[in-house]
């Protein structure tokens, strides 16, 4: 009964254990592997708005996948993220969002300018 209280309160116990799980893993990675994968994981906690908790346990799951076969294969870490880190990240984290509130806004953005440029009232 006070598990159930304090998993509403706090959320999944059992997502947070599989995320400490990840975690772990994720400090077991040998260098430059583990230094990458944190920072990426860094980012997006801070970029992403982070979503569902099941959706980013998957996510999480995923990176940590990704760099621990890198890690055993000897990939170069370029060779995973290219020449544009940042853009890696993005591209990566938007296969597990989905719709966000900004799509809608950028729609209209377009949606207006194409209009205006028409000679449309908005």
């Amino acid at each position: 009964m006070a598990a159930k209280w304090l998993e509403t309160i706090t959320g999944s116990l059992e997502q947070k254990r599989e995320y400490n799980r990840y975690r772990a893993r994720l400090d077991a990675l040998p260098e430059p592997y583990g230094t990458v994968a944190k920072a990426l994981h860094r980012y997006f906690m801070y970029s992403a708005g982070t979503p569902e908790g099941d959706v980013a346990l998957t996510m999480m799951g995923d990176l940590t996948d990704l760099w621990e076969r890198a890690a055993a294969d000897g990939t170069p870490v370029r060779d995973i993220v290219g020449a544009d880190p940042v853009e890696f990240a993005d591209t990566f984290v938007q296969a597990y969002l989905g719709k966000r509130w900004i799509d809608k806004e950028r729609a209209r953005l377009t949606d207006v300018i194409e209009r205006a440029e028409r000679g449309e009232s908005t």
